[in-house]
């Protein structure tokens, strides 16, 4: 690759917290911050004011844009919204238990295949997420790019450039490598 990219998680929501046995709603553009999902953000702005960031790119979702205002502002940057980098869309299953969503697999590798209805599958976002990298390499050249989004599209495509195939996805997602918390980055 040609520049050097981070991938920043939002920070915590009440879904992280009341609502963890929900899924988002999708497209989720009212689900903002809680006050410590606020201060995550301050945090991982302080921690990459210092690594030359020069763009930003984000979900276009509420969590991802506070997240990235609050890092852009210190930084001093503007930043770029990119409807590829949203969350997954778990279609039929949004806003609902997600208990549901999670009996309509046999199994977690059923999630790269199987779609439901009005939704993606893991596959999907894979694709999307490494288009939008691959268009944004080309466009850059030696520069720090600073991406905000998702858990799961950040996991795939983290392991995906790792060169990682699905069963090795799935490896590192149960032990929680290349799988940003809540408010963390990883680096490429």
């Amino acid at each position: 690759m040609r520049n050097k990219y981070i991938l920043q998680r939002h920070g915590e929501t009440i879904y992280q917290t009341k609502k963890k046995e929900f899924l988002y709603p999708w497209p989720d553009f009212v689900t903002g911050l809680t006050k410590k999902g606020k201060k995550q953000a301050r945090d991982a702005a302080s921690r990459l004011k210092n690594k030359n960031i020069g763009f930003i790119y984000c979900s276009d979702f509420l969590r991802t844009r506070q997240t990235t205002e609050i890092i852009a502002k210190e930084i001093g940057l503007s930043f770029y919204f990119n409807k590829r980098l949203r969350d997954i869309n778990w279609g039929i299953f949004r806003d609902g238990p997600m208990k549901n969503y999670l009996h309509f697999f046999s199994s977690k590798k059923q999630k790269f295949f199987k779609r439901p209805a009005k939704g993606e599958n893991w596959r999907d976002v894979k694709k999307r997420m490494v288009d939008f990298i691959k268009d944004i390499d080309k466009k850059y050249k030696n520069q720090t790019i600073l991406i905000v989004s998702h858990g799961d599209p950040l996991w795939l495509l983290y392991g995906t450039i790792k060169g990682l195939n699905e069963k090795q996805l799935l490896a590192v997602r149960q032990n929680k490598d290349f799988y940003p918390e809540v408010g963390q980055y990883l680096e490429l």
